[in-house]
């Protein structure tokens, strides 16, 4: 049997046993999506959202990128941001990175990507404005895990600056945002950061026409 058929089993076999437990399931999923959460994670296939968390199809909407960023010129997460916070109402967004990320340890070197160094760039800028605190840290291990961590106080930050978040903060008091870091040797999450809605950022960055 080849891989990819193996997945199509799979899947059969899923659907089948979620059938038996409850007939009504797929029904209830084709026709209402009401998650609470956006989960804005890492591409890293050893961090699905729904599986870390014992959550369910139609529970957490969810973006996934190299480094779990939020970079104000990429329209894909804009898009997902806006879709989730005005159309599907959730109550919380959370940044959730992890130990070991190979795309936060590729910004802390000087190698050539090629096009990859466009994205990472962006995580560059977070040793920038911490490489004060970064550089001091000499075992590397904790050096790149205390990177990971403040990568994802950086993304709840920029999730912040944007109108539409600071729209429904104004608006509605929601949603909560959260920075989590999931290890991948105990598989546990690790909340770093938190930014209740309505929390003031620098006034640089406030809208005053929302």
């Amino acid at each position: 049997m080849k891989s990819y058929e193996k997945l199509l089993l799979e899947n059969k076999a899923w659907a089948s046993e979620k059938v038996d437990t409850d007939p009504e399931f797929f029904n209830r999923l084709a026709h209402l999506q009401t998650p609470e959460f956006l989960w804005i994670g890492c591409s890293d296939s050893r961090v699905p959202a729904n599986e870390i968390t014992g959550t369910q199809p139609g529970e957490i909407f969810v973006h996934r990128n190299v480094a779990n960023m939020v970079v104000h010129t990429d329209l894909n997460l804009l898009t997902v941001l806006d879709y989730a916070v005005n159309h599907l109402k959730v109550k919380h967004v959370i940044v959730c990175g992890h130990y070991g990320c190979g795309g936060v340890i590729a910004s802390m070197t000087n190698h050539n990507f090629g096009i990859i160094n466009k994205w990472l760039r962006n995580i560059k800028d977070v040793y920038r404005f911490h490489r004060e605190e970064i550089d001091s840290i000499q075992d590397e291990t904790t050096k790149r895990d205390r990177m990971v961590e403040l990568n994802v106080q950086e993304q709840v930050m920029n999730l912040a600056k944007t109108s539409i978040v600071q729209k429904a903060w104004a608006h509605e008091q929601r949603p909560h945002l959260h920075g989590w870091v999931y290890g991948l040797k105990d598989g546990l999450i690790k909340p770093v950061f938190e930014m209740p809605a309505g929390t003031h950022i620098d006034p640089l960055y406030e809208f005053d026409d929302l």
